[in-house]
């Protein structure tokens, strides 16, 4: 029996993809701007033949690099004008990629773009496959592969704090921050190597002490870094914030008022909300996971009372809850019944003031969903308590873990590093085989910034010991 021949569409894009995997030989093209109405539009040619094929359909051709220079984008089999446009070339290791780019500015819109990517195929060029321009940045050494997350980062990011360790991120910090733990790693590892290989040398094996005196400070400060993952959470999806209380207590307003705008449905009928309602508040300083919740009361009917289940899963939860009220009673019962529901830091919310003359209620907060007052007060107060517990959530000194691959490393790079110090502390293991969880640890920091060197270790033995003298 004959065997079908592959189609030739199959073969092509399964080529296509092999290349790609191993780095891309050949030279790519894509649109790099959301597709849409707009003003401009940007095309981005990359690859050993990005000037050949740009060279095809750009006229005049921008001979000094990284000028921008006005020129006619045509068509390479028909030489028809597609756009009038602005031509950026970049030598090799001088662009985003590291490699020879040409990027064309058009004019916006969904036609004109897409013209001009099909004139660059036509040229020489094919369609990139998703982030292939910023992985050629990854294997050319422009980027890191955790900078290259974070530039992912930065394009998702929901929150100004979000955005700020995004770009912290793409900086290099995180990156700067793992490759200076596994140093300190590859140290306690070239500390022990020349042990092992070396153990008739004169000066005989480096002492203990300082061997673990290494490891032990090299595990404190992965720990350092694992310590961030909390604000890296909050950072990612936002601080959970509970508004919850008694039916009527004017929940659902004050939910609507912080918001700006009617998210929940607000009537005077107890009982009202059903379920839980969430939206995402963005401050200057945290994300802001605002929910409102059911009123906390003896429900008499089965759908109100799976509303209140759901009101105390959050509660639990919770990083901040707001325990509201109309009168200052009323708020010392709901504060009661909360601080058995939730260990969350509570924050008393006197609701209505603009009711009357705000009552006494010590270390309450009044406000008014009508007239506002209160309000700035009230984000300021929830922003300190979420400081109080978390601290700065941009620190200049240490960038934050918010990815679970990132925690999952860190993770492993502890665990090892932690037997390593157990081993070494006791002497239960000869020290090739301790040596085995240095290693470990060492590859899971190299895997989250993805650099592996497996040479490092014995330049540091020669550079540090003066071995072969």
């Amino acid at each position: 029996m004959t065997r079908p021949a592959a189609s030739a569409p199959n073969v092509r894009a399964a080529g296509e993809a092999v290349r790609a995997l191993r780095g891309g030989a050949d030279t790519i093209a894509a649109i790099a701007t959301a597709t849409g109405r707009g003003a401009i539009a940007l095309v981005r040619v990359s690859g050993p033949d990005a000037d050949a094929v740009a060279r095809r359909i750009v006229d005049p051709w921008p001979h000094a690099p990284r000028t921008a220079t006005l020129a006619a984008i045509r068509d390479p089999e028909s030489g028809a004008v597609v756009d009038e446009a602005l031509v950026t070339r970049f030598e090799a290791g001088r662009s985003f990629s590291g490699e020879p780019t040409v990027e064309i500015s058009t004019h916006g819109g969904i036609v004109t773009p897409a013209l001009v990517l099909a004139a660059c195929i036509a040229a020489g060029a094919r369609q990139a496959l998703p982030g292939e321009f910023t992985r050629r940045a990854v294997l050319s050494g422009r980027l890191t592969l955790a900078q290259a997350e974070a530039i992912g980062d930065v394009i998702d990011a929901t929150s100004r704090a979000a955005q700020r360790a995004a770009l912290h991120a793409v900086d290099g910090a995180l990156a700067t921050r793992v490759l200076a733990l596994r140093d300190a790693v590859l140290d306690v590892e070239a500390l022990i190597a020349y042990d092992i290989d070396f153990p008739e040398e004169d000066e005989g094996p480096v002492a203990r002490g300082r061997v673990l005196a290494a490891a032990e400070r090299a595990l404190a400060a992965i720990d350092e870094l694992r310590a961030t993952e909390a604000r890296g959470a909050v950072v990612r999806d936002g601080a959970l914030v509970v508004l919850a209380g008694p039916p009527n207590a004017g929940k659902s307003s004050l939910f609507n008022a912080l918001l700006g705008e009617s998210r929940a449905l607000v009537t005077p009928v107890p009982g009202t909300t059903r379920d839980a309602i969430e939206a995402v508040l963005d401050t200057a300083e945290w994300p802001l996971r605002l929910v409102d919740t059911a009123g906390l009361r003896e429900a008499g009917e089965e759908i109100e009372r799976m509303g209140i289940e759901v009101s105390a899963r959050y509660l639990a939860g919770a990083r901040v809850v707001l325990v509201c009220g109309e009168t200052p009673d009323e708020l010392a019962l709901a504060d009661e019944r909360i601080a058995g529901l939730s260990a969350a830091r509570r924050i008393l919310v006197l609701t209505k003031v603009d009711r009357a003359p705000a009552p006494v209620a010590d270390g309450a907060i009044p406000v008014s969903a009508v007239t506002g007052d209160g309000l700035t007060v009230l984000l300021a107060r929830i922003e300190a308590v979420i400081g109080e517990t978390l601290g700065d959530a941009a620190p200049d000194d240490m960038p934050l873990v918010t990815r679970a691959r990132h925690a999952q490393a860190l993770a492993r790079a502890r665990e090892e590093m932690a037997a390593f110090v157990a081993a070494w502390s006791d002497g239960s293991l000869p020290t090739p085989v301790a040596a085995v969880h240095l290693r470990a640890a060492a590859l899971a920091l190299e895997e989250l910034v993805g650099a592996v060197d497996v040479e490092d270790v014995l330049d540091r033995v020669f550079r540090t010991f003066c071995v072969g003298k």
